[in-house]
């Protein structure tokens, strides 16, 4: 049956967005192999590194990171201890030294990436106007969609998880810094360019310290966004708590993979408290 809106041919975006994705598989074959042998080693041997450690001084490091950022309260340090402890009761601490192996590469690509872009929104109209939508797109599209293109071009493992993790969490750090830098004080930038400062003077000496607080903020839900993709992540792949959580789903087994999401849920309540007290820190600082 015909209808109005049949005026016009379908237009094949699948065909199109297949055409483009093998020709970027083929066109950068030799940058991606690159990235997924090196990424790897670099990613199991980070993993090793810190697995190497005995859990027991990892505990400790973190119970005392976590009293004194607090302002030497007991609070977190007590729950660090604790949920560390559980986890490592569980036989799951491997997987947890994975998932934070993930989490903490992939938000700090997303940092490094996010800021500088930031900036550049917040000082040229002309790319907040072309960087806006994208953040859009990177945002509303489910997690999901973005495994096929870390798989088209890494395989399966870590680096797409990473690859993939990257993409869903960069968006935060990007608008919070534009939005922290554009919300500095007019009277502060009047001033800083009345004794003759440079951009990048003003920049860093000026901006980027009053945009701090902001952009910590964009940071902290950039390492959330990274956590909340480890069980995606892992339908790729990717090692750690989220394929423990994964192989439960699958076997529907209720108890382990409650435990595996518990050690989930303790890790991004540390990793969450630590960042935000280290904000508030740097908040009374200044």
């Amino acid at each position: 049956m015909s209808s109005i809106l049949d005026f016009a041919p379908r237009i094949p975006i699948a065909e199109k967005t297949k055409d483009f994705v093998d020709w970027m598989t083929d066109a950068f074959s030799g940058i991606f192999g690159y990235l997924k042998k090196d990424g790897k080693e670099a990613l199991n041997g980070l993993s090793d590194a810190m697995e190497a450690i005995p859990p027991v001084v990892v505990i400790i490091l973190v119970a005392l990171l976590a009293f004194f950022i607090t302002g030497k309260k007991f609070g977190l340090a007590t729950f660090s201890v604790f949920g560390l402890w559980l986890i490592y009761n569980q036989g799951f601490w491997s997987q947890l030294i994975d998932t934070f192996t993930l989490v903490l590469v992939s938000s700090l690509l997303s940092v490094v990436i996010g800021i500088p872009l930031g900036i550049l929104m917040a000082k040229s109209k002309v790319a907040e106007a072309i960087i806006t939508p994208v953040l859009d797109f990177m945002q509303t599209m489910p997690a999901f969609v973005y495994l096929i293109p870390a798989v088209a071009f890494f395989g399966i493992g870590m680096v797409p998880g990473v690859f993939a993790s990257l993409i869903f969490a960069t968006p935060p750090t990007v608008r919070m810094t534009n939005l922290g830098i554009r919300q500095v004080s007019t009277e502060l930038v009047e001033a800083a360019d009345a004794f003759g400062s440079t951009p990048g003077q003003k920049l860093f000496k000026v901006e980027l310290p009053m945009a701090k607080s902001t952009m910590m903020a964009g940071v902290n839900q950039t390492i959330m966004l990274a956590l909340s993709m480890v069980v995606t992540a892992s339908m790729i792949g990717a090692p750690g708590l989220g394929s423990e959580v994964l192989s439960a789903l699958q076997r529907a087994q209720v108890g382990p993979g409650f435990a595996a999401g518990l050690g989930i849920v303790i890790l991004a309540i540390i990793v969450d408290r630590l960042a935000q007290n280290v904000n508030k820190s740097k908040k009374k600082a200044s």
